[in-house]
Order: C-alpha cells, then sequence, then structure tokens
C-alpha cells in the first residue's frame, strides 16, 4: 500500500453542533433548518457530524451563551460520541469563547459559524486575491479572541494556501508577556494586508474602468451558495468554470462574454455566494471582489427554486446586497434547478422588486433563451439614444461605436458621419461631444 492510499483511511473530525433559539429573535430559518445548513458547512470542512442538540432561551447567559445544565449535558454528549470539535451555529463572543473552551476543557476543541465559515474559505480560496482576503478576515476575526493557550497564529491563518504563510512572532521585550506579542503581530499582520488589499482594489478599479471603456455592460450573478451560479456561467459561456454540489465551491470572480439575442455582448461575472449569518469580517475583507457587484449594470439573483428554503435564501442575499450598498442595481431573479422540482414552481413575495424572473435549469441547459433575450431587455432599459456627427478625421470613433453595435442608422455629409446611436448611459459622456441633437 503507497503512502496516498493510506491518507484514505484516516477518520474525518468528528463534530458535534450546538444550536439556539432567543425567544424575542425573529431567525430567517428554523433552528433545524439552520443546523442542517451548518452540518452542510462542516461537512464541506471535512467534518463528520455525529451528533446535534439545540437550547430555546429567554435570555443569553453572559458567561457560557447556554445554560449550564444544557452545557453539561454537551459535553457528555461529546465524550460519548467521541467528537474532537464542538461547532456553534452563532459567532461567539470573545468571552462566550473562553467560558466555553474552559467548560469543554481538554475533550474537544471549539468553533463557531464564523470560523467554520472562514477555514471553508481558506481551503477554497485558489487566486492570490482570494486568499489574501481569507487570511485577513481569519485575522480580524481571531484578534479580540487572543488567549494565552493562543500559539502558532502565522501557521493557522490563511490555511496555509496561495500565500504560503509567513514568520512566527518577534521577540518578547521587557515586560512583555507572549499574549502582548501574539496581539502586536496580528495587529502588523492586518496592516499589511488591507495594504496588499488596497493594490488589489486600486488594480480591479483600473481594470473596470478598461472594461467601461470597452463598452459591454456588466452582468454579475449573485445568490446564496449552491444555488448553481457557475452552472449557469459556464452553461452560458461554455466556460470551464469550476462546479462542485456543495457550499461555496469557488470564491474567486470570473468573467466571461455572452452574446445576447441582438448579437450585443455582455461581460458575465460569477461571484462569491452569500449564506445567512454571513461573517461581517468576510464581508469587509471581500470588498473588493464584491465591488464587481455594486459597479454592475445587472445583478442576476440566482435562486436553487428545488430547496425548500428558497424563500429565506433570496432574503438572506437581498439582506447581503443592502449591506455592500447594492439594493439599487437593477436584478433579475433567476429561479434555478427546476429540474429537481417535483410540483409546480413556487411564487415569492419580493417578486415585484426585480426586472423580470425566469424558470431555468443551468444544468440542464433549459431556459437559457428566455434569460437571455430577458437580460436583452432589460440592458435595453439603461440605454440611451444620441445623435452624433462623427468627423471623418476621428474614423476611430465611427470605428468604436460600429464595433461596440451602437449604430442604429448612419447618413454620410461633408461634415463626416450623422448617427442614430443607441449606447448604454454609462457611455453618454464618451460621445456628448460629438451631439447634434440629445434624448432619452
Amino acid at each position: 500500500m503507497t503512502h496516498f492510499q493510506y491518507a484514505y483511511d484516516i477518520e474525518p473530525e468528528r463534530g458535534y453542533l450546538v444550536g439556539m433559539v432567543l425567544q424575542q429573535e425573529r431567525a430567517l430559518l428554523s433552528i433545524d433548518d439552520s443546523l442542517d445548513e451548518l452540518a452542510l458547512l462542516a461537512e464541506t470542512a471535512g467534518i463528520k457530524v455525529v451528533g446535534r442538540t439545540w437550547q430555546r432561551l429567554r435570555q443569553i447567559n453572559p458567561k457560557t451563551l447556554i445554560g449550564t445544565g444544557k452545557l453539561q449535558e454537551i459535553v457528555d454528549d461529546v465524550m460519548l460520541h467521541e467528537a474532537g470539535v464542538v461547532i456553534f451555529d452563532e459567532e461567539l463572543s470573545p468571552r462566550h469563547q473562553r467560558e466555553l473552551e474552559k467548560r469543554l476543557g481538554e475533550s474537544a476543541r471549539l468553533l463557531d459559524r464564523s470560523a467554520l465559515i472562514l477555514d471553508i474559505f481558506g481551503q477554497h480560496a485558489r487566486t492570490s486575491e482570494g486568499a489574501l482576503q481569507v487570511e485577513l478576515a481569519q485575522y480580524e476575526y481571531r484578534l479580540p479572541r487572543l488567549t494565552r493557550q493562543w500559539t502558532h497564529l502565522a501557521r493557522q491563518a490563511g490555511g496555509g494556501g496561495a500565500r504560503g504563510g509567513s514568520g512566527g512572532v518577534g521577540l518578547r521585550g521587557p515586560g512583555e508577556t507572549q499574549l502582548e506579542v501574539d496581539r502586536r503581530e496580528i495587529t502588523r499582520k492586518i496592516t499589511k494586508l488591507k495594504q496588499e488589499l488596497d493594490h488589489v482594489r486600486a488594480h480591479r478599479h483600473l481594470h473596470r474602468r478598461r472594461r467601461r471603456s470597452s463598452g459591454l455592460p456588466l452582468v454579475a450573478l449573485v445568490g446564496y451558495t449552491n444555488a448553481g451560479k457557475s452552472t449557469l456561467i459556464n452553461a452560458l459561456t461554455e466556460a470551464d468554470v469550476y462546479a462542485a454540489d456543495q457550499l461555496f465551491a469557488t470564491l474567486d470572480p470570473t468573467t466571461r462574454r455572452v452574446q445576447l439575442p441582438d448579437r450585443r455582448e455582455v461581460l458575465l461575472t460569477d461571484t462569491v455566494g452569500f449564506i445567512q449569518k454571513l461573517p461581517t469580517t468576510l464581508v469587509a475583507a471581500f470588498r473588493a471582489t464584491l465591488e464587481e457587484v455594486i459597479e454592475a449594470d445587472l445583478l442576476l439573483h440566482v435562486v436553487d427554486v428545488s430547496h425548500r428554503n428558497a424563500a429565506q435564501h433570496i432574503e438572506a442575499v437581498e439582506d447581503t446586497l443592502a449591506e455592500i450598498d447594492a439594493s439599487s442595481v437593477p436584478r433579475i431573479l433567476v429561479l434555478n434547478k427546476t429540474d429537481r422540482l417535483a410540483g409546480p414552481l413556487p411564487s415569492f413575495d419580493l417578486v415585484d422588486t426585480y426586472l423580470g424572473t425566469v424558470a431555468i435549469s443551468a444544468q440542464e441547459k433549459q431556459g437559457l433563451d428566455e434569460l437571455l433575450d430577458v437580460m436583452r431587455a432589460a440592458l435595453e432599459r439603461q440605454m440611451t439614444s444620441l445623435e452624433v456627427v462623427i468627423p471623418y478625421q476621428t474614423g476611430q470613433v465611427y470605428s468604436d461605436l460600429y464595433d461596440r453595435g451602437y449604430i442604429q442608422s448612419e447618413q454620410t455629409n461633408s461634415d463626416g458621419w450623422r448617427l442614430s446611436l443607441r449606447l448604454p448611459t454609462a457611455q453618454y459622456e464618451s460621445y456628448r461631444r460629438f451631439a447634434v441633437t440629445e434624448s432619452k
């Protein structure tokens, strides 16, 4: 048996899930559905779930989050199931984390939903930009949670992925504790990562400006994780974006050209999937990537319509769009995975906020022609009419307009080409200087 064959015999880490329901709070998902989702996250991270429990609370225990009796029950269950990790479905405060770790002792390590998602992102980041963003989110999450037991920070952050990690902590000065050294080192790393991501953001901004000059509208795919965005971009563009039936299969944005029924082209960009209780540190760290959503001309909100919580998934995505100030971007609701529906197509309350709704199966390539037509109509609403005269000595401008498909009709006279244009509003100012009469 080879070394690699031995690896397949390694038993995955065993996990125990803990949820809670506050009586006075409205939850997006039921506690059972939320724990089911947490189990999928654990599975994606390579953890085998062996048990779960939850507790309904009138108020949070200031020390241990849940009741002390329930906590003892969890400790006993963890030992019974031989679980190596306990995963809470809520983000734990630093104090709750410290107290729970004390009660668990050496029996199991402790994670919360945020730490689990950050771990998955660390495993799935493929590009240096993705690794940078995940590493920053991990450090910002860990900084307020440092304890004397926290060591080997560089090894743990970033998942040891594309960046390859960095050196250990510096030497202690007089009177400094290891905790103070660790805290100072993490703060330094956060500052450095933010500077590197500022360069990434500037590069993306420059790239977007060049893309804008091409005149091609930008359409961004958004949606709950595992809604089928990568499968859709593959179906529309014959690309080879990685797609798998798991949460957060792809993190790094991919942009491809798509031709609409009127032969105009658009740029279609895949973005990171959303999920309920998405860590705020992650949203902040992925700011450069999420700006692709904010700057888009149109959003395709992709929904797994076969999922029993499709309505809640729509609400979670809309909440995240509002959080990143993208609520005003026009969007189409794309009801995906219709091939998995056992009954009729469900209806949703938020449909009126969209420019249109299209039912498709990206996997089976059904409904794609209708989707492209709805995209064309939605983008047409954002077009502006303009009458211009392009002097003959500026023939390159005429060529650009022709190549981009903006010319509706043309005449020639002594001054140059007289053109009737139909172009994106974002391109209006670029050609206004040639205007004869203007109308919208």
